[in-house]
């Protein structure tokens, strides 16, 4: 690669697309009672999971710190230009904190070209984004073009949640226990998606499983009717045989170009928790 991709642990990217586009990321930091550790690294995603019950919490999550990203930078070679996808500016302060390593080895290094783009989304949106961009570099685009290019792309991803169970709100105290014992009892899915400013907002609260997530799909058809020449990124919380059965019924009812599957790291996973399942698709654009 020409061009160095790099990301940060709000992104959940499938095994075989980091090894094609030589990906570098940089960890968030997750503290338990117990300690602090580092997403894929001295904290594994069964090892997360496994944590969350035994403790009975859900992890503070923290940002790379600017230190964090000026090394990652560093072992760049100077004459090869880096492009950083961030989560969401409005969900995290780790952009800021690329930015400030950028400008801080920037200055050292005046001949260095670093972008830090920030996606306004998180987990497959990332992917999504990261998958377009590469495509973009391999036919030829300059630095210059394939920054301005996926800036752009930008505003047009769309990322929707749909969450099984709302005990990882409860216990990272987002909602009260009694409004989630209500909800559990009800049945009560929710709905949510990236704005667009970056934030992730709840749209719908559905009464049942099925209904949830017909509804979930359904939505899709609302954001593009042109779906053969769009890819579709999946992510999912520690469910992965009910992923697999709702990405087939996306794919019978719409046709997108490729799809693709993956975990939700320890990041999504410890607001969404178990069986939360993240879509991220590119929008038609008005014409």
């Amino acid at each position: 690669m020409r061009i160095q991709l790099m990301t940060d642990g709000g992104a959940d990217i499938p095994q075989q697309l980091i090894e094609q586009m030589q990906l570098e990321i940089v960890p968030l930091y997750l503290n338990f009672s117990d300690g602090e550790y580092k997403t894929g690294h001295s904290l594994k995603l069964a090892d997360f999971h496994q944590k969350v019950k035994k403790l009975n919490e859900v992890p503070l999550s923290a940002a790379p710190s600017p230190n964090d990203f000026y090394e990652a930078y560093k072992k760049v070679p100077q004459d090869k230009p880096i492009i950083m996808l961030s989560l969401s500016k409005e969900l995290s302060s780790t952009y800021q904190n690329a930015v400030t390593a950028k400008n801080m080895l920037e200055k050292e290094e005046p001949a260095r070209k670093i972008a830090v783009i920030n996606t306004k989304t998180a987990s497959g949106g990332i992917a999504l984004l990261l998958h377009d961009l590469y495509n973009k570099i391999q036919t030829g685009y300059t630095f210059e073009q394939v920054v301005q290019h996926t800036e752009e792309r930008v505003g047009d991803t769309i990322t929707l949640f749909v969450l099984q169970t709302l005990d990882n709100l409860v216990r990272g105290g987002r909602i009260s226990k009694v409004t989630g014992k209500i909800a559990k009892t009800l049945s009560i899915k929710l709905l949510m998606r990236g704005s667009e400013q970056g934030e992730i907002e709840v749209t719908e609260r559905i009464r049942g499983e099925k209904r949830a997530v017909n509804r979930f799909i359904q939505q899709i058809g609302e954001y593009t009717k042109n779906a053969e020449n769009k890819s579709l990124f999946m992510t999912h919380c520690n469910s992965e045989s009910r992923a697999t059965k709702l990405l087939n019924e996306i794919k019978e009812k719409y046709s997108f170009k490729e799809t693709f599957l993956t975990d939700t790291g320890p990041i999504i996973a410890t607001h969404g928790g178990d069986g939360a399942i993240v879509i991220a698709f590119f929008k038609d654009r008005k014409k």
